[in-house]
């Protein structure tokens, strides 16, 4: 088998500490390759990466029209968001509107990921809910789909409920394959998680580039998504994150969305390119200095841009004294 490249370095006083490999594909809305790096045909699990796909049923329905979603919960929809105060609010009050609580939320209950929003539960002596689910804002989105179209939504986090299969059936209708018969298994949330081709993930991004080119209310749905993600960045993700910091440096030019095991996809719809990237070893701090260098490699990014985002794609490496010992950086196999 052959390895992938070194994508990535992290770097102690100059020499070369740890490595970590991986491979990317950039592709057009006509499915053709404009870029790649390592084995960009081998399938992965996109895991939240997904989330924005994954939503385009809620609007293409009329379930978000029905319960006259906000701009807000759209982008909530489509997030791995931090669990800050803004994310569980909206998720509680979107749920009470369609007459359900977190009960209804088919995800475990979790700590905040973020920081500084787990101190302050801890602090505050409360209890984790299922709102503070990383993935609530999704779960939510599915329950208003669920809502929408059957008399009870208990069980719409099944492989086999109509819920999962719509959104399959739409993906496999984009990119020309049979999802439904893609490898899964649970995602951390409790949802299905497909395994499918990475080209595959890049193309589907690739045709949120040109929304007004799928059929009717589809096209609708996807513009809506790309316009409520770059409206309200701080929903897909929050403070002092990654995915977050790039949608509003560049003002919505580069949608990026992150998934578990440092899984990276996205669309830049100026330049009508969806794209992929993969860390081979599941490590977030690979996964996004690799997506800095494939956006300055595609001209996605300024260089003033790519500047103000260099604690996500060129960090430094501090010790407990506050000394700078190194720094994380793409590798050379990007030049």
């Amino acid at each position: 088998m052959n390895l992938n490249p070194i994508l990535v370095e992290v770097v102690r006083n100059t020499v070369v500490e740890s490595c970590h490999r991986g491979s990317a594909v950039v592709v057009n809305a006509q499915g053709e390759v404009v870029y790649s790096i390592g084995d960009y045909a081998r399938d992965i699990y996109p895991r939240s990466a997904l989330k924005p796909l994954q939503a385009i049923p809620l609007i293409e329905s009329g379930a978000a029209e029905k319960f006259n979603l906000s701009e807000r919960e759209i982008a909530l929809s489509c997030a791995s968001h931090n669990s800050e105060k803004i994310h569980v609010d909206t998720v509680k009050q979107w749920l009470s509107r369609l007459d359900l609580d977190t009960s209804n939320l088919e995800c475990g209950s979790a700590m905040p990921s973020y920081q500084k929003a787990a101190y302050a539960m801890v602090a505050a002596a409360q209890q984790p809910t299922k709102a503070h689910h990383n993935c609530s804002g999704k779960h939510s989105g599915m329950l208003t789909l669920a809502k929408h179209l059957l008399p009870q939504v208990q069980g719409y986090s099944a492989h086999q409920h109509v819920v999962q299969q719509i959104w399959m059936t739409t993906l496999s209708e984009m990119i020309g394959a049979d999802v439904s018969k893609m490898h899964w298994e649970q995602d951390g949330c409790g949802l299905p998680a497909i395994y499918m081709p990475m080209q595959k993930l890049a193309y589907a991004f690739a045709l949120f580039a040109e929304p007004d080119q799928q059929p009717g209310a589809r096209g609708i749905a996807m513009g809506k998504i790309l316009h409520s993600i770059a409206a309200h960045p701080e929903m897909l993700a929050g403070s002092e994150r990654c995915c977050s910091a790039v949608i509003s440096e560049t003002q919505g030019r580069a949608i990026v969305k992150t998934g578990a095991e440092a899984a990276y996809a996205g669309v830049i719809p100026g330049l009508k390119l969806g794209f992929a990237l993969k860390i081979d070893d599941g490590a977030t701090r690979a996964s996004e200095v690799a997506l800095g260098a494939l956006l300055n490699k595609i001209g996605a990014i300024t260089s003033a841009e790519n500047s103000r985002l260099k604690d996500f794609f060129q960090p430094q490496i501090v010790n407990s004294l506050k000394s700078v010992t190194g720094e994380i950086r793409p590798s050379t196999a990007w030049n």
